[in-house]
């Protein structure tokens, strides 16, 4: 590359924000010029502004620089990556694309609208030819592209392998990492020694969200793939790394001796990115497997790791939810941007 492309984090003192930073701080394309919070954290040094959770360090070129508010006129960047919560991300994100920013966002709030990139680049990487329809239908300069759900991630990663065969239905029960609340989430008196059954807006996400992923673009909109899912999700005191319980049902009835090499033939041709893993989905031969504690940073966090395939079918799925299901999610989709030109 000639020269580095100029990256802002939008919420960037939460706990997505500190991830996006983490994956950002060495990247060989990108360059962080700009940390955007809220106006209590303006202008205080990064490291002041957050109190820094992850257990990697806190980057020595990142400590000393100033948090700006999140205002399109005081963040120095081409594109930003965003970590608002969700509300606040419908009214901003916007903004930033009306500027002239490409907006890679993690928050669900335009997931879904017609025009927008709802993107896995090993699931969909065709979507992205959706925002010529999108800076056309809201005459934008910059556009938004979003990526999905962490636990959609996880099980439409999984999904797409199983097409092949005439996937009719899904069923999944999750058990998510509190990690995904967020810094401030869960109380642990709540967590601790529990379950929770109910994470709000949830099973929705996961329902109606691979629709979209796993459907074809057909130039101007995309036609939904006609699958059922239903999900039932709950919270468990894990610290990362989201667990599915996946059955599915499809038309060729495959064994699963011929699943198992579905996914372990499953290599979408994306290119060489850099946050690309060796591997985006790994099959273990262990019947006790996947765990979170042992197989979340696979592929540097960014792998979905599969086991227990069994008759019927039913597998088990896992991956890490705020690198491969968050921030990792949208540095990977920036970096095919770059690659297909949308940059």
């Amino acid at each position: 590359m000639a020269e580095m492309i100029k990256v802002g984090i939008l919420g960037a003192t939460g706990a997505v924000g500190q991830r996006f930073i983490e994956a950002l701080s060495n990247h060989p394309w990108f360059e962080i010029t700009s940390l955007a919070a809220s106006e209590r954290s303006a202008g205080k040094k990064y490291s002041d502004a957050a109190s820094w959770r992850l257990e990697s360090k806190l980057p020595d070129e990142i400590k000393d620089i100033e948090v700006v508010p999140v205002d399109t006129s005081k963040v120095d960047a081409d594109i930003v990556f965003s970590a608002l919560p969700s509300n606040n991300a419908s009214k901003i994100e916007p903004k930033f694309a009306e500027a002239g920013f490409v907006v890679a966002s993690n928050a669900s709030a335009f997931r879904m609208e017609p025009d927008v990139p709802l993107v896995i680049p090993e699931v969909n990487s065709n979507h992205l030819d959706m925002i010529d329809v999108q800076k056309d239908n809201r005459n934008w300069d910059g556009h938004i592209i979003t990526n999905p759900n962490c636990s959609t991630i996880v099980m439409v990663m999984t999904l797409k392998p199983l097409m092949q065969f005439g996937l009719e239905s899904v069923n999944v029960a999750t058990m998510q990492a509190i990690s995904g609340a967020g810094f401030n989430g869960i109380p642990s008196m709540a967590i601790m020694d529990n379950i929770i059954p109910y994470i709000s807006t949830e099973e929705d996400k996961m329902e109606t969200e691979p629709l979209k992923l796993l459907g074809e673009f057909n130039g101007s909109e995309i036609e939904n793939v006609d699958i059922n899912i239903s999900a039932s999700c709950h919270r468990v005191p894990v610290m990362d790394g989201h667990t599915e319980a996946i059955w599915a049902s499809m038309k060729q009835k495959p064994d699963p001796f011929e699943v198992t090499k579905a996914f372990k033939e499953f290599d979408p041709n994306i290119g060489d990115l850099p946050s690309k893993p060796k591997h985006s989905i790994i099959v273990s031969d262990k019947e006790d497997r996947p765990q979170p504690r042992l197989d979340r940073n696979a592929g540097n966090g960014m792998s979905i790791s599969i086991g227990r395939i069994r008759q019927g079918i039913r597998y088990v799925a896992m991956g890490h939810n705020t690198i491969r299901g968050a921030a990792g999610a949208s540095v990977l989709n920036a970096e095919l941007m770059y690659k297909k030109g949308y940059m």
